[in-house]
């Protein structure tokens, strides 16, 4: 029996931990993508590099495009403790009202809202950092999401957060989530996704979960079949077959041996020599993102725009701070075409 769909004219949401605002340009390049069938756009949202293409493309069509389809996104407000991100943040979605430090919210003063979003801190579950999980105070902030489910009730709620949450602890500390938001009267699902699946030269695996508010419909959106389209028939040339890559830039850039080499991003793999920046020549079509080799083959850092193309922005998104705070920012964010991909699926059922 098929379930009904999500016949609302708005989906008003509240983001947690909002970073530079992944969560919100996913969502905006998803209702693009519900109104596709009336607009006839074609071209991929999540190929639309150019900062002026994507900011074109998200407000020419208006809210009124997409009356009879789908519900018009409404962010009421956002949570994010970092000045850099904020900043970012703000220049992107100036009319999100903010409400600074999540733990200081007083949710009985904000508006109601049908869906909470929020990649909650992840460095005391991630292997990269302590694993201490709850015992580290990072950690504890998803009781904040608890307390705001409690007292808000949202129908539907979309949290991102590493692979490792899942093993952390045996498993515990998962469980403790899980029956959290039981016991706050959510039905839920996840999946982890891998960002190379949705057209991102990088591994990037992230555990989504996705609740409903008991007794409401509920929308089947997991699983979502992972097929790379990065697989797809690759350009010929020469009578091989290439797979080229925008992540990568022509630009002048720093030489760093392989002792000083800091990741900018997490899991970019650094196992093989990497497509030079003028494209992947590698007899690999299926090669993704890696540390980058100059001619001497040394290791360089790979530019924040390569970092804003591995994370699904625009072209100079975060553009307006350090390049040390980009690299922080970007690192930090969600993949903005696995959140289109999500949210297309949730509201779509």
């Amino acid at each position: 029996m098929q379930r009904p769909r999500l016949l609302i004219e708005q989906l008003k949401y509240f983001s947690l931990f909002s970073g530079v605002g992944g969560f919100e340009l996913g969502i905006q390049q998803a209702h693009l993508r519900w109104g596709n069938r009336e607009t006839q756009i074609k071209e991929p949202i999540s190929s639309i590099k150019s900062m002026e293409a994507c900011k074109q493309n998200i407000c020419k069509l208006g809210d009124n495009a997409f009356s009879n389809s789908r519900p018009t996104p409404i962010c009421i407000g956002f949570s994010e403790i970092d000045k850099y991100a904020t900043q970012i943040y703000k220049t992107h979605f100036p009319t999100h009202k903010e409400y600074g430090n999540v733990s200081a919210i007083n949710w009985s003063d904000t508006e109601n809202f049908d869906l909470l979003v929020g990649g909650f801190p992840c460095q005391a579950f991630s292997i990269a950092g302590k694993r201490q999980g709850f015992d580290d105070t990072r950690g504890t902030l998803f009781f904040e999401i608890a307390r705001c489910l409690k007292e808000k009730h949202p129908r539907l709620l979309l949290l991102e957060n590493v692979k490792g949450l899942l093993s952390h602890d045996k498993g515990r500390t998962f469980g403790v989530i899980l029956n959290t938001l039981d016991e706050l009267g959510y039905d839920l699902q996840w999946q982890v996704l891998n960002s190379k699946n949705f057209d991102v030269p990088q591994n990037r695996e992230r555990v989504f979960i996705i609740g409903h508010l008991r007794g409401t419909s509920r929308p089947e959106v997991f699983p979502i079949r992972q097929g790379n389209r990065l697989d797809t028939p690759a350009q010929q040339k020469n009578g091989k077959e290439i797979q080229t890559h925008r992540c990568l830039e022509a630009t002048e850039y720093k030489n760093y041996s392989s002792e000083r080499f800091d990741g900018v991003l997490q899991n970019i793999r650094t196992n093989q020599p990497n497509p030079r920046p003028e494209g992947d020549k590698s007899d690999n079509p299926n090669s993704i993102g890696r540390a980058t080799y100059s001619d001497d083959m040394r290791i360089r850092r790979l530019t924040p725009t390569e970092c804003e193309r591995l994370q699904g922005f625009p072209d100079g998104w975060t553009e307006g701070i350090s390049d040390t705070q980009r690299y922080k920012c970007l690192g930090n964010a969600v993949t903005v075409n696995v959140i289109e991909t999500v949210m297309s699926k949730l509201v779509a059922q």
